[in-house]
């Protein structure tokens, strides 16, 4: 098998809504939030892993298709696997991913903006209260505080895919696959447009626009 292509596709995601992407935290100060986001080490920005933009994708393009249902990311053989890999079953090996989806950080004109904003909670992010309600006594019983990134955040995206083909294959054959890896793409794109990425999304969190640059796709050949 020979790599022909790699496919580099740069654009934007932008927050419509609140979008939290936890952080795990053994304790809570005093003070701080019970839920906080991930965020760089080096300068405390917010940012979107890459495995959460890949994962979501994959699972909304799998119950579309009907494919892995028990969650085993098996290789089908199907345009899903053929993009994002699959483990392999009794009929056919594995698959390796053809998709690289990089850590998506803060656009800096976002994270200027952001910063310097007096009307967030916290450094470029805001605190949204939470509870639980006894639906017979009406009671709050849960009280928490989740940490979101605000809505008009931007962030810069990258993905690369790798067109992959047997050694001797045409340029049909190679334009195919291409052509194939591409539509599964867009596909989960226009998929998590319509859904929602990070926690809480079914109480609003987590709306996103995906914008690739499709027209100013990098194109690099190999010899």
């Amino acid at each position: 098998m020979k790599i022909y292509q790699k496919l580099i596709y740069k654009g934007t995601l932008t927050c419509i809504s609140g979008l939290h992407i936890g952080d795990s935290k053994d304790f809570t100060d005093i003070g701080g939030v019970d839920s906080p986001v991930v965020r760089r080490k080096d300068n405390s920005e917010p940012y979107i892993p890459g495995s959460s933009l890949k994962g979501k994708m994959r699972c909304l393009l799998e119950q579309v298709a009907g494919e892995n249902a028990n969650g085993k990311c098996l290789n089908i053989n199907s345009s899903v696997s053929r993009l994002f890999g699959g483990l392999q079953n009794k009929e056919i090996p594995q698959q390796p991913s053809r998709i690289l989806v990089r850590d998506a950080f803060m656009n800096r004109d976002s994270a200027d903006r952001f910063k310097r904003l007096e009307s967030t909670d916290m450094p470029y992010t805001e605190v949204k209260f939470e509870d639980s309600i006894n639906r017979i006594t009406g009671v709050a019983t849960n009280p928490r505080q989740q940490e979101r990134v605000p809505a008009g955040a931007i962030f810069d995206l990258e993905f690369v895919i790798n067109v992959v083909a047997p050694l001797d294959a045409g340029e049909e054959i190679v334009r195919g696959i291409r052509t194939d890896l591409e539509s599964t793409l867009k596909k989960g794109i226009q998929l998590l447009n319509d859904d929602y990425l990070g926690g809480s999304g079914s109480r609003g969190y987590g709306q996103i626009l995906i914008k690739l640059d499709w027209e100013n796709t990098i194109s690099k050949t190999y010899e």
